[in-house]
């Protein structure tokens, strides 16, 4: 059976479905086909519901309950582990909304946080999240909420947090932040929809028994970083919210679900 899966080339992604990839593990009786895109070109592609299995923002689960279903496994959650806000300068975070704020989607999580933190009308710019340090350097933007590596490098060019977006939802909630997931697509048959969920558990297991050694899957596409990032990387997205979201997990998703206004009747949850 072969399926179609899309994840983001990041480390922690490359990191979780090393073992599906590389076949270090035994995937039958199914065949994956990968497709590597960044977070918000696969949120567009879980509104189109293109793929069998997609990495999606939690922010835009709630958008696509009718094609997919989170599986368990695989997904980032945690805490520490939230977007950032960041400028080139000190702002006055009472007057957001005169500030040109770059964005790395208006599906993701990051947007979704921002606004959780500013609720009024805000200037938005969409750019790809690898691009947004760039923007707010070049006074594209006044200030940019960041992801993925780019928490680690932005001090490195000189630029400055002003708030981290993560920790509110943390402080205002006592919950984890929910980042993103694993869908799969809801009208699979129940028991694919598990084995696919125990595969992905099997697959992080396997890369965790040789970590910190970094595969070439990893590795290539994550060109621009060093190992150290990397690892930085893996360390601070890939958990044991990440093997298993447990009651906790789901109750920080739920909490989304509610402050986003969902009123679906469908499971979250395979």
């Amino acid at each position: 059976m072969k399926l179609r899966i899309g994840i983001s080339p990041c480390p922690n992604d490359t990191f979780i479905f090393d073992a599906l990839y590389s076949k270090t593990i035994d995937t039958a009786p199914f065949e994956f086909e990968f497709v590597f895109e960044d977070v918000e070109t696969l949120n567009n592609l879980a509104l189109k519901g293109e793929l069998d299995i997609i990495k999606l923002s939690y922010a835009n689960y709630f958008n696509v309950l009718e094609r997919y279903v989170m599986l368990n496994s695989g997904g980032a959650l945690g805490t520490g582990v939230g977007p950032l806000l960041i400028s080139n300068e000190a702002l006055d975070l009472t007057n957001m909304s005169s500030y040109r704020i770059a964005i790395p989607g208006i599906h993701t999580t990051a947007n979704f946080l921002l606004s959780y933190a500013f609720p009024g009308q805000l200037q938005k710019n969409e750019y790809i999240f690898s691009a947004i340090e760039d923007a707010v350097l070049n006074h594209e933007a006044d200030a940019g909420v960041i992801i993925h590596e780019n928490r680690f490098t932005y001090q490195l060019k000189g630029l400055h947090k002003l708030m981290d977006l993560g920790e509110y939802w943390e402080q205002q909630t006592g919950m984890p932040i929910p980042l993103g997931g694993i869908a799969i697509k809801r009208n699979m048959d129940h028991d694919i929809q598990k084995k696919i969920n125990l595969l992905i558990k099997e697959s992080i297991l396997s890369s965790r028994k040789c970590y910190p050694a970094l595969s070439e899957f990893v590795t290539c596409h994550a060109q621009e970083m060093n190992e150290d990032v990397m690892r930085h990387h893996i360390d601070l997205y890939v958990n044991d919210y990440s093997i298993d979201l447990g009651e906790k997990g789901k109750m920080a998703v739920q909490k989304m679900a509610d402050t986003i206004g969902n009123s679906s009747l469908l499971p979250l949850f395979i």
